[in-house]
């Protein structure tokens, strides 16, 4: 059963981290994107005192914990103002998938350096043609004595340019139906044939977005995560993590918005009063607090399902986690822009740049439309149109 009140250990891991997260803060972020570079102190430290790995078991390194602790981490890094987006795609999807699936060479190999933060994975699955059909990717991979030959594109990949390696999601031929099923390699990032291009975004972010192509990618045996059978279940043990991991982003974005927006309704004086003792602007406020709130409920039972081992559970509740925390990350956002009026849309408040970081909660790494999709058709029976 889900516990809705947090363990002591919870308790003390988030308020560890809410104080490490207020040594840097927003201003920090925002000077390493100022200056194109990477978090990297923040990421040492973090590593340093045991959160990055904090969900990776404990004989390669880790914690032991779960995907419940490190959502703790990201949420109280982001509700700092200084959220570490690969904390989503290194330790949760990728970590969590080599713990589960790989070699006992693979966990020898990645999973002590995934803890410590030395080393960093990246995850490729989005194509420029499939969007959120993962069924319609179109890398392939063959076989070629006992190698791997990989081949296709992929796109919106994040990290790509400091991470040692990408997990990259492929498919190979069935031999005995001729289908294609999912299959996950790692892929080095110094690999001949592996190339990569920067996407121009509009969004500004210190973790830099990818094109990848990959022409006829050369790989060992060994590159192969997990079983050529296992193919979707070692998917979703990524994807899951990855959705819950979404919503603390989220959740934490829209906490340090929030903070910022009360913070400046209790000072503001325009009349005689504080403008947050106006229902006009304290209401709206309160109803984005409770919408956090309500979606982190959503997450830590997605977590605590994932952690449990119950993969089924974990999916029908990551989706409405992820959903549920970016609808509420978007309005808060919102809300602490329109409290703030014109401080709003300056840097020296630091919020007007989440109006575009808050909707890709929204986006990635599904649509909330797909969400819709998956709920109407898992949890309700309704009948697909695809």
């Amino acid at each position: 059963m889900t516990t809705l009140i947090e363990s002591e250990e919870h308790k003390a891991l988030r308020s560890a981290v809410a104080a490490l997260g207020k040594r840097y803060g927003r201003d920090y972020i925002t000077r390493v994107v100022a200056e194109k570079g990477h978090p990297d102190e923040l990421w040492s430290e973090a590593a340093k005192l045991g959160y990055l790995g904090v969900n990776l078991p404990e004989a390669y390194g880790g914690g032991g914990g779960g995907i419940a602790e490190l959502s703790i981490v990201l949420e109280e890094l982001g509700a700092a103002g200084c959220p570490l987006l690969l904390m989503v795609v290194s330790p949760a999807i990728c970590g969590t998938v080599i713990a589960r699936f790989g070699t006992e060479q693979q966990k020898q190999q990645w999973l002590p350096g995934l803890a410590d933060g030395t080393r960093t994975m990246a995850f490729g699955i989005t194509e420029p043609d499939a969007g959120s059909n993962s069924h319609r990717i179109t890398t392939t991979a063959r076989r070629d004595g006992t190698d791997w030959l990989l081949t296709g594109r992929k796109v919106f990949v994040s990290g790509v340019d400091v991470a040692d390696a990408t997990l990259i999601v492929g498919r190979t031929e069935d031999a005995r139906t001729g289908r294609l099923k999912p299959c996950l390699f790692i892929v080095p990032r110094d690999t001949e044939g592996f190339q990569r291009h920067q996407i121009d975004m509009e969004l500004q972010a210190a973790e830099k977005q990818f094109e990848l192509v990959l022409d006829d990618v050369r790989l060992p045996a060994d590159a192969l995560v997990g079983e050529e059978d296992a193919g979707l279940l070692q998917l979703f043990a990524g994807l899951n993590p990855e959705r819950i991991m979404t919503a603390a982003f989220a959740i934490g974005m829209g906490r340090f918005a929030l903070a910022r927006a009360v913070e400046y309704a209790r000072d503001r004086t325009v009349w005689k009063a504080p403008i947050g003792a106006h229902q006009a602007i304290a209401h709206p406020l309160a109803q984005a607090h409770i919408d956090l709130e309500l979606a982190r409920l959503m997450m830590q039972k997605a977590a605590h399902l994932y952690d449990a081992g119950d993969d089924m559970g974990a999916g029908e509740a990551a989706n409405m986690a992820k959903y549920a925390a970016a609808e509420a990350c978007v309005r808060a956002v919102d809300q602490a822009v329109h409290t703030l009026g014109g401080n709003g849309l300056t840097r020296e408040f630091g919020i007007a740049s989440l109006i575009t970081a808050a909707r890709v909660a929204r986006i990635a790494p599904v649509s909330r439309e797909m969400i819709l999709n998956y709920v109407s058709h898992q949890s309700l029976g309704l009948p697909k149109s695809y």
